[in-house]
């Protein structure tokens, strides 16, 4: 995927904290990982508390991911969880993302990745099962360029950078309107922004988003 590109803040929306929006927090299931994180987080230094709002343009919105076309609609399969990293920008100071679906809600949470060296593309994991996310939490310490270790050499393969949480999974009504939100930079490394389908035992959601960086 592309680099993450810049843009300026042009939200006029009063935001909510932490996420909880208007869906009533409704939490999706927590995998190792996530676990884990909340472990490593009396260790790590305190990260600014995020935001998030809801749009009532959701029509336009995807239209517009539409139009711009690249990697911005992604297919969530029933029982997937997609993960796309972020790593910081050298230039930017605060994450924008915004999205949305259709006809069904998502699960969605953010968490940060201290990674020392995060990178700079964009790039986008799917986990198929919690079975498989566990195997693959065995095969990291071994596996350079994971998309959410950030790619690590033999040196560093004993321990992996700790995770914070920014915010907490919980199910969107992402369905009925854009879901948007921002997090000032604690510091370099990767945004892992969560669009978490495992609940879904049939159904298949497509998601719209768009994430983007300011000064």
């Amino acid at each position: 995927m592309a680099d993450i590109e810049e843009k300026k803040d042009t939200t006029n929306q009063a935001p909510t904290v932490n996420g909880d929006g208007e869906t009533g927090g409704r939490k999706g299931d927590s995998s190792p990982e996530e676990e884990s994180a909340e472990e490593d987080a009396n260790e790590l230094p305190a990260i600014p508390t995020a935001s998030m709002w809801t749009r009532k343009d959701i029509k336009e919105f995807k239209e517009c991911i539409r139009k711009e076309g690249g990697d911005g609609i992604i297919k969530v399969g029933h029982g997937e969880t997609v993960t796309v990293r972020v790593p910081t920008h050298v230039d930017g100071t605060c994450l924008f993302w915004e999205f949305a679906t259709d006809s069904y809600d998502l699960g969605f949470g953010v968490y940060f990745d201290w990674s020392p060296n995060p990178g700079s593309q964009v790039s986008v994991h799917l986990s198929e099962s919690e079975d498989e996310e566990e195997d693959e939490e065995e095969e990291r310490p071994g596996a350079a360029g994971d998309v959410e270790s950030g790619g690590h050499n033999k040196g560093d393969a004993t321990r992996q950078p700790p995770l914070s949480v920014v915010i907490p999974v919980y199910r969107r009504d992402c369905h009925e309107e854009v879901y948007a939100g921002s997090h000032l930079y604690p510091g370099q490394g990767a945004y892992l922004l969560k669009f978490d389908n495992s609940y879904s035992l049939w159904r298949s959601k497509t998601l719209y988003y768009r994430v983007y960086y300011t000064r």
